[in-house]
C-alpha cells in the first residue's frame, strides 16, 4: 500500500484521475463490523449481533463479506457469520463501518491501483468517547485491500454523501455544515474537498436529514442514488409529522436539480415507516432508503410496518435484475442507523 498525505491540488485522487464509483458497480467485498458498544445498544448486544448477523449472512449470498470485531468477539463472530463470513481480530469502538471505513476509489486510467481516501472521524462531533480504534480502522481496511490510501484530515463520514459515479454528489447541509464536525471550514470549502477526494464535479446539497438522526442528518437516511439520473427519495405525506416540511424542501431542491451530465435528475419517492421512538422520546431513523446494494443483490430493511411492501414494490421496480432480500432492521435502528451504515462496499477493478 502507498499513502498520499493531501497537502495540494496535484496529489488529490481527482487530480490523478481516481472518482468514487456507484455502489451498483461490482464489489469485490463488503466490510462490516462486530457490534462492541453496550451504550449504542438499549435492546442489548444479542440483538444487535442478531440483526447484523441476518445482514451479513444476506450480503454474503451475493459477495465475500469481512467482519472486524473486537479480539475477544472473534470466536462469536465466527460462529455467528458462517462461512461465507471471514472474521477480522481488530480493535473498535463501535459499529458503523460506513462511517468508520475508507470511500473506495478507482481510475479509469489503465494500471492505475485501487485507492481510497482516509477521512478524519470525531465520532460523530464527539458524540461517543473513546473513538480512537474507529478512527484507526479506515487506514487498516485500506491496508488489507492493498490501495493506496490518500489520508485528508477533515471530518467525513461514508454516511453524509451519496455519489451516482459519474460526477454527482448528494448530502445534506445539516450535517455538513454542523460545526461539530469542521468548524473551520465552510461551504465552498467543503464542497472543493468532496469535488477533488471523490472525483465529483456537481455537489447538490439537501436542506435536511431524518428528524432527530444521531448523526446530525446523514444523506442515506433520506436520499440516494438508484442509478445515474435517478434519485430515491424519502417521503412524508402527513403534515403534522415533523419529517413532513424537511423531506418536502429536499424534494424541491431534487426535482430542480440537474446532475453532473446536466439531466433533470428523476426523483423516486418511498414512504417513511410510522413513527417509533427511543425511551427519551426522540424519533428513530427508520428508512428504505438505508439498504445495501450487493452483486446482483440488494438488501434492504423492513420494519413490520404497513409499509414495508409498497417499499419493497418501488425497490424491484427499480432493480429488476436483481434479487431482492429484506431483513428486519429493527434491531439495527435503535443504535441509530440502518443497513447501509453498517456496511462499507469495496469495489471491484
Amino acid at each position: 500500500m502507498s499513502e498520499t498525505e493531501v497537502s495540494g491540488a496535484a496529489a488529490t485522487p481527482a487530480a490523478q484521475g481516481y472518482r468514487m464509483p456507484g455502489e451498483w458497480t461490482p464489489h469485490r467485498r463488503c466490510w462490516m463490523a462486530w457490534p462492541c458498544r453496550e451504550a449504542t445498544w438499549p435492546n442489548g448486544l444479542d440483538a444487535a449481533r442478531n440483526a447484523y448477523t441476518e445482514v451479513a449472512r444476506a450480503i454474503a449470498e451475493f459477495e465475500p463479506v469481512t467482519m472486524v470485531c473486537n479480539p475477544p468477539d472473534v470466536a462469536e463472530a465466527s460462529l455467528a457469520g458462517g462461512p461465507g463470513v471471514e472474521v477480522l481480530s481488530w480493535p473498535l469502538n463501535d459499529s458503523w463501518l460506513r462511517d468508520t471505513g475508507p470511500s473506495f476509489l478507482v481510475s479509469d486510467k489503465p494500471g492505475q491501483p485501487l485507492a481510497a481516501v482516509d477521512w478524519g472521524f470525531n465520532g460523530y462531533g464527539n458524540k461517543y468517547k473513546p473513538h480512537h480504534d474507529d478512527s484507526a480502522v479506515a487506514a487498516k481496511i485500506i491496508e488489507r485491500a492493498g490501495a493506496h490510501r490518500f489520508a485528508l484530515p477533515m471530518v467525513m463520514e461514508g454516511g453524509a454523501f451519496h455519489v451516482d459515479g459519474e460526477g454527482t454528489l448528494i448530502t445534506t447541509e445539516e450535517c455538513l455544515l454542523n460545526p461539530n464536525r469542521n468548524r473551520h471550514l465552510g461551504k465552498a470549502e467543503i464542497e472543493f474537498h468532496l469535488r477533488s477526494m471523490l472525483g465529483v464535479t456537481k455537489v447538490i446539497w439537501l436542506p435536511f436529514g431524518y428528524q432527530d438522526d444521531e448523526t446530525d442528518g446523514h444523506v442515506d437516511e433520506v436520499a440516494c442514488f438508484a442509478r445515474p439520473g435517478v434519485v430515491m427519495a424519502l417521503s412524508c405525506d402527513d403534515p403534522a409529522d415533523g419529517n413532513y416540511d424537511r423531506f418536502k424542501a429536499n424534494l424541491e431542491v431534487l426535482q430542480a436539480s440537474t446532475d453532473a451530465a446536466g439531466r433533470p435528475l428523476e426523483t423516486v419517492t418511498v414512504p417513511q415507516p410510522p413513527r417509533r421512538e427511543r425511551g427519551d422520546g426522540r424519533r428513530l431513523t427508520l428508512s428504505y432508503i438505508n439498504f445495501y446494494i450487493a452483486n446482483e443483490g440488494i438488501v434492504m430493511p423492513q420494519f413490520r410496518a404497513p409499509e414495508d411492501d409498497r417499499a419493497h414494490r418501488v425497490m424491484r421496480d427499480l432493480f429488476p435484475d436483481r434479487r431482492i432480500i429484506r431483513v428486519v432492521a429493527n434491531d439495527i435502528v435503535v443504535g441509530g442507523g440502518g443497513i447501509h451504515c453498517i456496511t462499507q462496499q469495496e469495489p471491484k477493478t
